[in-house]
């Protein structure tokens, strides 16, 4: 067989194939969705995105002759570091072909420049950080994922897990019909009408006519609820305006909800429609008229991702939460909606899993995080030099 050799995306050339790489891994698979192509491009460095204004990245490319065989992005979240004050350097969009030797040369490579900035820790996968596309898809392949999750070959957790990476956390997707979350556990409806009563708590759509200022409202309750939460880092101003440019055309104001005590915002939930089926048709390509697809055809769509419901930190606990999401159960049945998905849920976050299994959700998917220890390069598990040359 040919050597492998690892070198930094360079040129439109690199770039070309590293998007190409993902087509041809998965023409044949009935569960892979295609991601929205323009929107891949931005998040892995090759379009002007406000996430790299606040971190560095560098995408690589293995080839085994002149062979694509593996991609992986290799970023230094400033942000991240700042606010955890640690030293992880993070991978992502990891794609390869079922060779232990090419996953092993790139991931040494994206290591070895992640080392060269100082990191101390490798973790991933994250497209490119907890605020995107994040995890390993380890359990669930028998069916397409939703809108947004990551999906990714089976052989891909033993490429990773050879190298030496171990699991860090999962993250967790349940599903339930609409007919079963209409019917609340007597407890949760309990702890949920007290909640209201206590704080004369009101709930409302975002509002069609102040949209980008609700997003906006929606986004800062999701900052600040989740500053306690493991690897969390807020998203800046720039990203949140970058948010709701995008969220505009997908949400649904009706499967929205925003919590307010005495007029003020406390508590904000959304559903997201399941967008893939149409995606899938249209190919990940919304220029020119896959837009127009995904707009006219949403009406069809039967699947909600309820992707969170975010209260301030100072009324968690207290149910609000609930309060927050409810109302949005029957406009999905209004809307059409017969499944709703919960993702993704973290594994240390047990309250909320608690709340969403006494609801009668399923979990269906599991996707893993993973850590590595960026140690000494002589202990990094390399190939032999004679069959990997790796630069960067």
């Amino acid at each position: 067989m040919s050597e492998v050799t690892c070198h930094a995306v360079e040129n439109r050339r690199d770039q070309k194939a590293f998007l190409e790489l993902e087509r041809r891994l998965y023409r044949d698979d009935p569960n892979w969705v295609p991601p929205l192509w323009d929107e891949r491009k931005k998040l892995v460095g090759f379009k002007p995105h406000p996430f790299y204004l606040d971190a560095e990245g560098q995408t690589f490319l293995a080839r085994r002759g002149d062979v694509v065989v593996g991609r992986v992005l290799a970023v230094v979240n400033h942000a991240h570091n700042r606010t955890h004050k640690d030293k992880i350097g993070f991978f992502g969009f990891f794609e390869c072909e079922n060779d232990q030797d090419a996953a092993t040369a790139l991931l040494n490579t994206a290591c070895d420049w992640l080392r060269e900035r100082g990191m101390t820790v490798a973790r991933g996968p994250v497209h490119p950080s907890l605020n995107y596309e994040v995890g390993l898809l380890v359990d669930g392949f028998d069916s397409p994922p939703t809108f947004l999750i990551t999906y990714n070959k089976p052989y891909y957790e033993e490429l990773i897990k050879s190298f030496g990476f171990e699991k860090s956390q999962d993250i967790f997707s349940y599903e339930a019909s609409i007919d079963i979350l209409s019917e609340l556990d007597p407890k949760m409806m309990f702890i949920m009408e007290e909640s209201m009563k206590r704080f004369h708590a009101t709930t409302r759509p975002i509002r069609r006519s102040h949209f980008r200022e609700d997003v906006r409202i929606f986004l800062s309750i999701y900052n600040q609820s989740l500053k306690q939460t493991w690897g969390y880092v807020p998203m800046s101003e720039a990203e949140v305006d970058e948010q709701s440019t995008g969220l505009k055309h997908l949400l649904i104001p009706e499967l929205t909800s925003i919590a307010e005590i005495d007029g003020k915002p406390v508590g904000a939930g959304f559903g997201l429609l399941d967008y893939n089926p149409i995606i899938r048709r249209i190919g990940g390509k919304l220029f020119p008229f896959g837009w127009l697809h995904l707009l006219l055809g949403r009406k069809k769509l039967k699947r909600l991702r309820l992707v969170s419901a975010n209260v301030l930190p100072e009324y968690q606990k207290w149910g609000l939460g609930l309060v927050t999401l409810y109302p949005i159960v029957p406009a999905s049945i209004d809307f059409g909606i017969t499944v709703g998905e919960f993702s993704w849920v973290l594994e240390s976050n047990q309250l909320s899993r608690g709340t969403i299994q006494r609801g009668g959700a399923t979990c269906t998917k599991t996707h893993r995080i993973y850590d590595r220890p960026l140690t000494d390069p002589d202990t990094n598990n390399r190939d032999d030099a004679s069959q990997t040359d790796s630069t960067s």
